[in-house]
């Protein structure tokens, strides 16, 4: 081999070698602009995060608030629900005790009378109950009601009360 031959087969050899060293810093170039958006992917991703986090938190604070108030009202409803039949009761009862003393020819008829009365204003406390039960419900449906619409519910629940005081 001389070393025309010899030189020329370097030659070779060193063009392989250099042509093999572009397409290797070709695919490394490519990997590093790979790498930079899958970076920048994950960097979105982890905002997104920690954007989610916080409105769940918020929400949570919110189901929280909405739930207190709605046990307050179910406090407030069952309250005035055992003041009316606390009202509703004592009309039932007769104020003086010598009423059915004097007139116990009338016996059977007033008992029958007060029994009457009494499924009568239990009819009356079981509608009144449904009624101030669908307000809670629909206060429970409506979710986010403000607090002069609540006003309006317990206004509409007082003005109840004072029509059992008449």
């Amino acid at each position: 081999m001389t070393n025309a031959e010899t030189i020329a087969k370097l030659n070779e050899a060193l063009e392989k070698l250099i042509k093999g060293y572009e397409e290797l810093q070709n695919s490394y170039d490519t990997l590093e602009s790979e790498n930079d958006k899958l970076n920048n992917e994950i960097s979105d991703l982890k905002e997104k995060v920690s954007i989610l986090e916080n409105d769940k938190r918020e929400l949570e604070d919110s189901v929280n608030i909405l739930q207190d108030n709605t046990e307050k009202d179910s406090s407030n409803i069952n309250s005035m629900l055992s003041k009316i039949e606390g009202l509703l009761s004592k009309k039932t009862h007769p104020a003086a005790p010598n009423y059915l003393k004097n007139n116990q020819d009338n016996d059977m008829d007033k008992k029958k009378n007060n029994t009457e009365e009494k499924n009568k204003d239990d009819k009356e406390i079981k509608d009144v109950r449904q009624s101030l039960e669908e307000i809670v419900v629909e206060s429970k449906e409506e979710g986010s009601s403000s607090s002069s619409e609540n006003k309006i519910d317990l206004n509409r629940m007082a003005s109840l009360l004072n029509g059992f005081n008449n």
